[in-house]
């Protein structure tokens, strides 16, 4: 074991007491609501979404009465989010491609979820992750920010290489509760728009120097 796989674990198990309930944020009872409303938090908070996706859901209550949707009426809904026409766009294409490929259920395989309309890697690990419990990394903006600055990576922004670097450190059946742990850091104490709140870090010994 290297040091950088003996930091992930030390920074787990404080996380994990510190965070013991730590969940996704976004408000779902199926998988295909979830792809929805990840889809619709991009640049958008999650509580803002969970707020827009109960008028979308009553209105359209399946895959397949939003696939049927017109583009036009999902845009009025979901534009409090911002980026309505494109998130519309992608919501009505990612249905139909549910219903006519895949019988109205969400895939559990990653590639076949990155091959749906508006999924990008960070939408499938949360699918991956939360809905079929499978291993999976979630690299937002508060992974890639917290991660560099604990010195689990060094110097990485791109999602993907972030993702890359967590993988070889990352017990894969940590990953996904890690990610929202430090979602519920990064709110709490490891702010981006001030300085972290160090009185009441559980990380402060071993992230100090990386300020």
């Amino acid at each position: 074991m290297n040091r950088k796989q003996k930091l992930a674990l030390e920074i787990i198990e404080r996380l994990k007491k510190e965070y013991p309930h730590s969940d996704c944020t976004l408000d779902y009872n199926e998988a295909w609501k979830l792809l929805v409303s990840v889809r619709l938090a991009a640049q958008c908070t999650d509580a803002r979404v969970n707020v827009v996706v109960k008028g979308l859901f009553e209105k359209y209550p399946s895959v397949d009465a939003l696939a049927q949707a017109d583009v036009g009426d999902i845009e009025n809904i979901v534009k409090p989010c911002g980026l309505g026409h494109s998130k519309a766009r992608d919501i009505s294409a990612c249905m139909k491609t549910l219903r006519d490929e895949y019988k109205g259920q969400v895939p559990d395989d990653f590639d076949a979820l990155l091959k749906l309309p508006g999924v990008g890697r960070k939408s499938a690990n949360l699918i991956m992750g939360d809905v079929f419990g499978k291993p999976a990394i979630v690299t937002d903006t508060h992974c890639i920010r917290l991660v560099n600055r604990m010195g689990l990576v060094e110097g990485i922004k791109e999602p993907q290489k972030v993702e890359r670097e967590l993988w070889k450190i990352i017990p894969p059946e940590e990953g996904s509760d890690f990610c929202h742990r430090l979602v519920d850091h990064g709110r709490a104490v490891c702010t981006a728009r001030t300085v972290p709140f160090w009185d009441k870090c559980c990380l402060r010994d071993i992230c100090a120097q990386k300020i």
